[in-house]
């Protein structure tokens, strides 16, 4: 499907907001939305009072037992710079029956799958587009998604809200560190977070995994918020890491937004989301105990997934691999025709990757 395309009917995350989150975002943007993009706004207006009501109706019939439910098993994070492999480690990770974790539909409208998830994704799946924008990877209302979008839809300050109005200046960069974030935004991000995971347990009572690459700069809050939590973190070639970046938010952004994306800023706001990220994570990973996080590296991951794999959960003993290598190989196997796209970098780019990304280079033998 060609990017500028993208039917305006087709699931976007904006479409699980409430109605008041969903006003604020407009109120903050100044409803400045475009002509062409009416039509998407006007559906998810719709959508929005529809889950509110729905929000309503989970809060009263589960809001105890959810609010009483204890994250008791440490959740696994996978971490990593978009792009850097962590999708195709999360669908690797997840082929183990011991972990649940978030889907498409439920990161969507986290405020009301409880009530709801049995019976709209059976009835809207044609609405979703059977490849991801941003690249070749199978998409669906089950497959498992980002949580950064649940926190979207809930209200919590995220980055991710820059790809609704794209051509302003890119709202709660904090979060990618959580440097200079104000008492208020902390602890919405936090209760947001909270309160996803408890209704993901509550719904699931399995350990779970997920994986969000803003997550990277969080790994001390996250790991406050859920003792003795475990962290997978992935690097890949910075080179195609900022390449395949690109291709990312140009893809994400014309689906999303509410305006027509110039992009004119592109560039430097890649540089400068990888350099805040891992300022944040460098720092942050000497606070934990060894044995909560492992590095693993996207080239050795493609060229053998089953030893990385293994090479995870001895390290982070998330249980015995042999249980699930089966699943694992079945898995490898269906992707064996899977082509990642090709990415080319301007000279004058790869030097300045090479300059502000040096430590990452570095440390990570790139």
């Amino acid at each position: 499907m060609a990017l500028n395309t993208y039917p305006f009917w087709s699931p976007r995350f904006w479409h699980g907001m409430r109605l008041g989150d969903w006003t604020r975002l407009l109120w903050r943007n100044r409803f400045r939305i475009n002509p062409i993009r009416m039509p998407m706004a006007a559906i998810i207006t719709g959508c929005a009072g529809f889950n509110s009501v729905m929000a309503l109706i989970q809060r009263g019939v589960y809001g105890r037992r959810i609010a009483a439910t204890e994250v008791k098993e440490p959740p696994v994070f996978i971490i990593g710079h978009w792009r850097s492999g962590t999708t195709y480690l999360h669908e690797l990770m997840v082929r183990d029956d011991r972990f649940a974790f978030p889907t498409t539909y439920e990161c969507f409208v986290p405020h009301h799958f409880l009530i709801t998830g049995r019976v709209l994704p059976s009835l809207v799946w044609f609405l979703m587009p059977p490849k991801r924008p941003m690249d070749n990877m199978s998409a669906g209302f089950q497959h498992p998604q980002e949580d950064e979008f649940a926190l979207c839809t809930l209200g919590a300050p995220t980055p991710y809200l820059r790809m609704a109005f794209p051509n302003d200046p890119p709202p709660h960069n904090e979060m990618l560190d959580m440097e200079g974030i104000s008492s208020d935004d902390l602890r919405r991000f936090e209760q947001a977070m909270k309160y996803f995971l408890q209704v993901l347990t509550f719904s699931k009572q399995k350990r779970l995994v997920l994986k969000s690459p803003p997550h990277t700069g969080r790994i001390e809050v996250l790991s406050r918020l859920f003792p003795g939590a475990k962290f997978i973190h992935i690097v890949r070639d910075p080179y195609a890491l900022f390449s395949s970046t690109m291709r990312l938010w140009k893809a994400l952004d014309p689906a999303q937004a509410f305006q027509i994306p110039r992009h004119a800023h592109l560039e430097e706001y890649v540089f400068t989301c990888f350099e805040r990220m891992y300022r944040g994570f460098e720092r942050q990973r000497s606070l934990l105990d060894p044995g909560q996080l492992c590095d693993v590296r996207y080239e050795d991951l493609v060229r053998d997934p089953l030893g990385e794999s293994r090479l995870v959960y001895e390290k982070l003993d998330l249980g015995d691999f042999d249980a699930v290598r089966p699943k694992l190989e079945e898995y490898v196997k269906q992707q064996k025709d899977y082509r990642a796209n090709q990415h080319d970098l301007d000279p004058e780019l790869a030097q300045q990757v090479a300059r502000r990304w040096s430590d990452y280079i570095e440390k990570y033998g790139y």
